[in-house]
Formats: C-alpha cells, structure tokens, sequence
C-alpha cells in the first residue's frame, strides 16, 4: 500500500477530510522549503504537494507564478526539489509527498533517471500538469513501477472519455480542478462541484481532491462536504509573501490551523 493510499484509509477509518497544501519549492528562499513543509505537517497537512519551479507554468495563476519566479532566481531546479524531499524525508517518513509541475523538467532528466532519482528522495505522487492520460500510458506505467502514484487533473468541462482515461490511468487520489481557468482564481461554485463530483464516484474508486478556489476554513468546509480533500495553494503563497522570509513558517501555520480545524469540526 502506498502512503498515499494508506493515509487517506485512516482519515477515512476516522471520519476525516485530507488537508492537501501545496507549496512552490525554493520560495521564498531555498533554504525555507523543508521547514515550511515540517510546519504545514505540525499545522494539520496530511499530504504535502511540492511544486517544481518552472519559467512557462501554463496552468497557474500570477500568484504561483510569482513564486515561481522566486524560486528560479535562486537556481532551484528539479534535482534541488528531490533533495529537499530527501531532507525531510530524515524526519518525516510517514507524511505523503507529491510533486506538482510541469513535464519538460521530467523530460530533460529523463523519465526513467526521474522516477528512480524520485523513489529514492521518497516522493509519493507525482501531478504532470502537461501530460494528459491519453498521451502518457509509458509514464504513468513507469510511475507505479517506482511505487509512486501517477495523479492526473479534471475540470468541469471534462468530457466521459477523459474521466474513464483519468480513472484508468490514475492512482493515489484524482484532482478535481473546481474552476475553469488558472490557479488562484476566486469565486468557487460548490454547486458545481456538488454536481460533477458524482459522475466521476461513478467509474472510479480513488479519493477525489478538489482544489483552485479554496481561500479560507468556510470554503474548505463546505468542499469537503462532497470532496475527499481539499487543495489549498495559492492563498498559502499568499501568506508567504505577504511577510519577510523569516516569518513564512509561523504565517502558514497560522492560516493552515484554522482550516483543519474547521474540517475537524
């Protein structure tokens, strides 16, 4: 059982919703990453996604792609983000890690060097935003060989056949994106979500994660009401820069805990 299955088996054991954060590697400094992760655990995240740095980040909105930006001034490149997955790895065995970007970093390490080099570092699942199911059979095949859960995106304007692909292909959880346009957008339609979420239930198993959209404890509340998780990203970086670097761990925290705690509730 991978530890992204088990985790969600226990929250689900417990009656309790997956609190996904999503942070960019390398902002607001390198040095920051790791510990920024250890307080997004201490704060009640139960799996970590960890972006990739990468200069033409089609899907995320200007506040990820800002942090983006941060994080490639200081060099922080693919290699960097699995040896910061290794770092935590020394203190954290048990917290699911999943990478999220894009798929030319993948592609000039080469997949196979990636997914042995990402076994290695501990990474759980991997999100390729650019790599549609139909087009990455190889990939997602050479994924679970290396036990780690290939996890692909839906949006509401995805058609049958991209769900059945997405629930073939797929594994760890399936991420639902809840609007229909960059990262960070706001005014979320739970009703929408409400509507689409069964339709994807009907042709697959897997824990459904709904993120983009989700800013605060009430939003997130009232997702996982439908939803197996919530993904919580942009409104993170925000917090980041909103204060200097030394003070980005006390601020997630602080936004993180209440929103556990509403889902706790």
């Amino acid at each position: 059982m991978s530890r992204i299955q088990g985790r969600f088996e226990s929250l689900a054991k417990a009656g309790r919703k997956a609190l996904i954060p999503y942070i960019t590697a390398g902002d607001p400094h390198p040095s920051l990453t790791v510990p920024l992760l250890r307080g997004l655990v201490e704060a009640g995240a139960d799996i970590l996604e960890l972006g990739v740095p990468f200069s033409d980040p089609m899907a995320d909105g200007p506040v990820i792609q800002r942090s983006g930006e941060r994080a490639l001034k200081h060099g922080v490149g693919l290699k960097d983000v699995l040896r910061m997955v290794s770092e935590l790895r020394r203190a954290d065995s048990a917290t699911p890690v999943v990478l999220m970007g894009y798929a030319n970093p993948i592609e000039a390490m080469g997949s196979e060097k990636f997914a042995a080099a990402a076994k290695a570092a501990g990474v759980d699942g991997v999100i390729v935003v650019d790599y549609p199911p139909e087009e990455c059979v190889e990939f997602a095949a050479l994924m679970k060989n290396n036990d780690i859960d290939p996890i692909f995106l839906l949006a509401p304007t995805s058609t049958q056949k991209r769900i059945d692909e997405v629930a073939r292909r797929g594994s760890g959880y399936l991420y639902y994106v809840s609007l229909r346009g960059v990262t960070g957008a706001a005014n979320i339609d739970l009703a929408d979500i409400a509507a689409h979420l069964p339709h994807i239930r009907a042709v697959t198993k897997l824990p459904i994660g709904v993120g983009f959209g989700i800013r605060d404890a009430e939003s997130a509340k009232r997702v996982a009401q439908t939803a197996d998780a919530v993904v919580i990203g942009s409104r993170i970086i925000q917090e980041i820069e909103a204060g200097a670097p030394e003070q980005a761990v006390a601020r997630v925290k602080s936004f993180l805990r209440p929103i556990r705690e509403a889902l706790d509730r």
